[in-house]
């Protein structure tokens, strides 16, 4: 699959050392596809930041990669719903302290909410969706740009390659094409679209920061689950079928991959 001068093979194989040496930060890196994106980039050397809101499945995910020999990685419990700029700041601050720099960020966490048409949609609830899919992705961004711009073309120590930051947003068919009753997650994801974009469209040329959007599709995770209850999750991929993909993006050096909204099926061909 080809976006401007980059391609990627769903037959690609990364090497062992893809992201050694980096420092990536995950949200939601408890459970789903968080969890496997964390798994998948400490296995290639990446030192993992856990960002989520259960201490306990955290622990769990700490627990695998230490138990692999993978660097150590770090656990930060946040509450993306209600999340603020000072917290954003002060895990900035924490990160410069430990590194000095950060290499990558995923905005992986985000919750459904009701299903229910917008007439009735219960404003509490749609605070908490907007809060978590959208403004915290904004803070987390703003505050960690400089750590990322900090991170710059420098090629860590043992890296493979270089690879420019990169800043990857969670994206959703329901935001591409927004429809009845997907409510405040719709619109979400839709400015979460919008989001990637206008960080895109104002470090060209001027940052060495990339930022992209990646619709996972289907994927057999609880989220899914919920969604769309009748479907059968055997005739969905797991989440660990998109990790080459999620590997690639991170670990790439190609700069063309910037203000593009990536569909993991189809660059998988799943």
């Amino acid at each position: 699959m080809t976006g401007g001068n980059a391609t990627f093979s769903p037959d690609w194989q990364p090497p062992a050392d893809l992201l050694a040496g980096k420092v990536i930060a995950i949200t939601g890196a408890g459970t789903g596809i968080g969890r496997a994106a964390a798994l998948a980039f400490a296995a290639h050397g990446a030192t993992v930041l856990l960002l989520g809101r259960t201490q306990s499945k955290l622990e769990v995910v700490y627990d695998e990669i230490v138990a692999a020999n993978h660097p150590e990685p770090v656990i930060q419990c946040v509450n993306l719903a209600g999340v603020t700029a000072d917290d954003c700041q002060q895990l900035a601050t924490a990160i410069d302290d430990a590194f000095d720099r950060l290499d990558g960020l995923l905005h992986n966490a985000s919750v459904l909410g009701p299903r229910v048409p917008l007439g009735g949609y219960d404003p509490m609830a749609w605070q908490e969706v907007m809060a978590t899919n959208l403004h915290s992705n904004f803070l987390l961004t703003q505050a960690l740009l400089p750590l990322l711009e900090a991170s710059g073309e420098a090629s860590p120590a043992g890296a493979a390659q270089t690879a420019s930051p990169l800043v990857l947003f969670t994206g959703s068919g329901a935001g591409l094409r927004p429809r009845a009753y997907w409510g405040a997650y719709a619109i979400a994801k839709a400015g979460v679209e919008a989001l990637m974009k206008v960080f895109a469209d104002e470090s060209e040329n001027i940052s060495p920061v990339r930022f992209a959007s990646l619709n996972p599709g289907g994927t057999r995770t609880a989220m899914r689950a919920a969604a769309v209850p009748g479907e059968d999750p055997n005739t969905l991929p797991a989440p660990e079928d998109l990790m080459p993909l999620y590997l690639w993006l991170f670990g790439t050096s190609d700069k063309s991959i910037h203000g593009q909204s990536i569909s993991a099926r189809e660059w998988l061909r799943l």
